[in-house]
């Protein structure tokens, strides 16, 4: 039996990283009685195993919860910035949201971000401050950060520590008195939004929906109208947070349906679920795809795991909607996949899952963003613009009008000690600064920065020079032209494919000289020297020279003729000429897994 409307609240919890979200859900599934004791695991909710080693929400999840007659459906949604997207889904389907803000770190960048998704949708927002028992605790002050960032009213804000247990009954009745209940008609035709869709091996495809209008019921007939596909529903149910089978979702609810799908493809997020023999009017409006920001190449050390890892990313591409990949070869590294993510976190943790569930051995190319570039018409073909994922296949630098890169504009929050090297780091990446202002003791920066330069360790050094205190969000703002070019590496003459990348004229010589320094320390000697070359084009900007490892041919001769050591010296010197000539370098393994990982220590 469908619960009334009045009776049902639709919430999802929005914080930055680490202000306790996971373990807000974990004290209201507990207090509601959704798990006894015994089941209760820390961050229950969080239930991938590199989530909770790292602390750390990458999939939303939700749990259906029971108080006072009420039910409560909680989103706990993902704080970090590369997995904005699964905030957003989240937050369309929910009334309302409790704004998690910890009470020793105030306001950070990323809170802003998911509150202003959270006022797009016309949501109640709900402050709680959390963590009040830590002795660096300032609840007074961080509500005033409340109203001055924000803009809402923190005076009825819930002073809670989801650690300690204190608030949560405060939190439970704030949601059911101030977040407003669902709207929805029970008579009209289906309506329903597909929220999230997984791949579970006994069930199938399970869907994560939220009934607009309607109902859903075990047995119907189901189109999604964005893939124009029909399934027949075989299960009905929601979590709390174990599986419990339901007859019936009705509107205003949030459940789960499974419908013998095999395909997570004809799955889309944000598609509209409606009866295929009475379908609604007008779909649902969706969310925007997702687009991969960051793509880099991902290789198999051994070559025989090729067709394990085309099996793994397979099976990961099934849980994660948002990881595209398709087929590349590269000569130094064999066969292997060029993969897109939404950012670098994003890639981290995919290459971390398909190293540990699936037991791979991986190597990544240095991650590389979307260029556009806008080639000029030949005798043969004509002026076209095209999309640039992998340096290599650069096309020729003659036909090339202009090279367009992606840029986005940051938020920084950072305390005032360390603006002046967070100011410095921006305009080493060619920043634009647009905006400097203070808020509660802190700097609020406004940058626009390429992409390109916030890719490789822009994040990492953030927080080293802030001392773990920097927050940083960021969206993208479109396409610029930039003074690009594409910088090869040459060892021994032979260029690698896989260590070319696209930088800015202006910093190609330091980047350059990098690169040839590292490789110069991790290219083990040979018995011929060996030179290694940044070039751009024909024109070389770097080098570092490996000497030849020598055998004191001269040791045998004690005294006499100095032309007898001579000529030795001689003969060694042609043959190693000659071998440098038929010798082929061998780089190994290793050496590429640290130039990729390079950083930019130089």
């Amino acid at each position: 039996m469908a619960t009334p409307l009045d009776r049902i609240r639709n919430f999802s919890i929005i914080a930055h990283i680490d202000h306790g979200k996971s373990t807000l859900a974990d004290r209201l599934i507990q207090r509601t009685g959704g798990l006894s004791d015994r089941e209760m695991t820390a961050q229950v909710l969080d239930n991938m195993d590199i989530e909770k080693e790292r602390g750390i929400t990458i999939k939303a999840q939700t749990v259906r919860l029971d108080y006072k007659g009420y039910v409560l459906n909680l989103m706990d949604t993902p704080g970090h910035v590369d997995f904005a997207y699964e905030v957003s889904r989240s937050l369309a389907a929910c009334e309302g949201a409790l704004l998690v803000v910890d009470a020793a770190q105030g306001v950070e960048a990323q809170t802003l971000a998911n509150v202003y998704q959270s006022i797009e949708h016309d949501h109640e927002i709900v402050p709680v401050i959390n963590k009040i028992d830590l002795p660096a605790a300032e609840p007074e002050k961080v509500k005033a950060e409340i109203e001055d960032i924000i803009g809402l009213p923190a005076d009825d804000a819930v002073l809670a520590s989801a650690k300690s247990g204190i608030g949560i009954d405060e939190i439970l009745d704030a949601i059911v008195e101030r977040i407003p209940a669902p709207k929805g008609d029970p008579d009209a035709p289906l309506k329903a939004m597909l929220v999230d869709s997984w791949y579970d091996p006994y069930l199938g495809v399970v869907i994560l929906v939220r009934v607009i209008d309607g109902s859903l019921k075990k047995g119907q007939q189901i189109k999604f109208m964005n893939a124009g596909t029909t399934h027949l529903v075989d299960r009905v149910g929601c979590f709390r947070p174990k599986i419990e089978q339901l007859s019936d979702l009705g509107p205003g609810e949030i459940g789960f349906i499974t419908a013998q799908i095999k395909e997570i493809t004809e799955t889309r997020v944000g598609d509209t679920i409606t009866d295929a023999k009475k379908p609604t009017a007008e779909p649902l409006a969706g969310f925007k795809e997702v687009q991969p920001v960051v793509f880099c190449g991902l290789f198999p050390v051994d070559a025989n795991d090729f067709e394990k890892l085309r099996e793994s990313i397979a099976k990961l591409r099934l849980n994660d909607a948002s990881f595209s990949f398709e087929m590349e070869t590269s000569a130094a590294l064999g066969f292997g996949f060029r993969c897109g993510f939404l950012g670098l976190l994003h890639l981290e943790i995919i290459q971390e899952r398909l190293m540990r569930e699936y037991d791979l051995d991986l190597i990544t190319t240095a991650p590389s963003v979307v260029y556009k570039i806008h080639l000029s018409h030949s005798k043969t073909e004509e002026a076209q613009t095209i999309e640039l994922h992998n340096p290599a296949d650069m096309p020729d630098p003659n036909r090339i009008e202009m090279i367009e890169e992606p840029w986005i504009e940051a938020t920084i929050y950072v305390p005032d000690e360390y603006l002046g090297s967070i100011l410095k780091l921006c305009q080493d990446r060619r920043g634009i600064q647009k905006d400097l202002t203070y808020v509660g003791g802190r700097a609020q920066l406004k940058y626009e920065l390429p992409l390109n330069e916030v890719v490789f360790d822009f994040y990492d050094r953030l927080k080293s020079i802030s001392r773990g205190y920097a927050s940083f969000d960021y969206h993208q703002i479109g396409y610029r032209e930039g003074d690009l070019v594409k910088m090869g590496i040459l060892v021994n003459n032979e260029p690698v494919d896989a260590l070319s990348m696209i930088v800015h004229r202006g910093t190609a010589e330091v980047r350059g000289r990098g690169m040839c320094e590292r490789l110069k320390d991790l290219i083990p000697r040979h018995l011929f020297k060996i030179p290694i070359q940044a070039a751009i084009g024909g024109k070389v900007i770097a080098r570092e020279t490996i000497a030849a490892m020598r055998k004191d041919v001269t040791a045998k001769c004690y005294g006499g003729d100095i032309t007898r050591k001579r000529k030795l010296l001689e003969k060694q010197k042609e043959g190693k000429k000659r071998m440098r000539e038929y010798g082929s370098v061998q780089i190994p393994q290793e050496a590429f897994i640290a130039a990729l990982r390079m950083g930019d220590d130089a």
